[in-house]
């Protein structure tokens, strides 16, 4: 952000130490906080209906909504604390102290990962059940997902407590002068971290779905022409179509977690390792967009989300059996 030679300081009794306070006009800086808090505001919404949602009616309570689940709880907290957090970084001095801006810094390395995770999860899902159909009732069961899932956010703790020890050993050690929240990392780090959190899991998920794309073609292309191997009864006809249309579904949130994912990234390699400048809070905020974008493919294509919401926005949840209700 822009910095003039005249501006106030963040802290005037440390006139050596202190940062200058960021200088754009009130009017734009009222317009941004006002746009950027109002998307915050509907991503946390938003996805705590999703999280209501699965969590309350009995129907949705599927290894592929669990998954979901999981992915809403992450962008959950990208609305809640992480927006905000870079909202306020972007726009003000940094006056919450060293130990907030570690623990920002952590929680985002945190949440990122999960949320990578849920998302290479969502992929593996979608994969077994339109390429290994058969199989899938039994890989995929529910006490299955929920340890894969507890084992993502568990290795997700344990990832950003080792890539961010520096700043929780020792809170501000990156910061030049008081009122600033900076994270630099090693070129080491930084190398590993390009690895571990953008090629590995991309390069699945691409695997996945080139391969889920070739199978969802041929058996569509099946279904069409009514020639299959194996003769198809009513129901697990339909049932296919299902698999297939969620395969779609779950295909356009991948593909719009990509194109808001690999901005920062692609940054990254360009600038450096100044993961938390601020000439990088556009491209941060434009990943964290994702999170407000996924609940809204929701509601666009499953029926069941919007049929939940109706049910919750009306107070419907608190009737008894209320968890009983077809929903679909």
């Amino acid at each position: 952000m822009e910095m003039q030679n005249g501006a106030e300081l963040c802290f005037p009794q440390f006139l050596n130490s202190s940062c200058r306070k960021p200088t754009l006009h009130w009017s734009k800086t009222v317009i941004l906080n006002t746009v950027l808090s109002s998307i915050s505001l509907i991503t946390a919404a938003l996805n705590l209906l999703v999280i209501i949602s699965v969590s309350h009616f009995r129907q949705l309570h599927t290894p592929s909504n669990i998954f979901l689940l999981s992915l809403a709880v992450s962008d959950f907290l990208v609305g809640l604390l992480l927006m905000p957090a870079e909202i306020y970084r972007k726009s003000t001095c940094w006056t919450l102290g060293d130990f907030t801006c570690s623990l920002y810094t952590y929680l985002n390395c945190n949440i990122v990962s999960a949320s990578i995770g849920s998302i290479v999860l969502i992929s593996v899902d979608r994969y077994v059940a339109i390429c290994d159909p058969l199989t899938y009732p039994a890989r995929i069961t529910v006490p299955r997902v929920r340890l894969s899932i507890c084992l993502c956010w568990f290795f997700a703790i344990f990832y950003s407590s080792f890539y961010t020890k520096d700043v929780l050993i020792e809170p501000g050690r990156y910061n030049s002068c008081f009122g600033e929240c900076l994270f630099i990392i090693s070129d080491i780090a930084g190398t590993a971290d390009l690895v571990l959190s953008f090629f590995v899991p991309v390069s699945v998920i691409i695997v996945l779905y080139m391969r889920i794309f070739v199978v969802a073609v041929s058996q569509a292309h099946a279904m069409r022409s009514h020639v299959t191997a194996i003769k198809l009864q009513p129901s697990q006809n339909q049932t296919n179509k299902s698999e297939l249309k969620a395969a779609r579904t779950l295909g356009i949130l991948v593909v719009v977690y990509l194109a808001c994912f690999c901005p920062f990234y692609c940054y990254s390699l360009v600038e450096g390792n100044v993961v938390n400048a601020s000439s990088a809070s556009f491209v941060v905020l434009v990943f964290y967009f994702n999170s407000c974008l996924n609940p809204l493919i929701y509601a666009l294509l499953y029926p069941w989300f919007r049929n939940a919401v109706k049910f919750i926005v009306t107070l419907k949840i608190f009737q008894c059996d209320s968890s009983e209700v077809n929903i679909q």
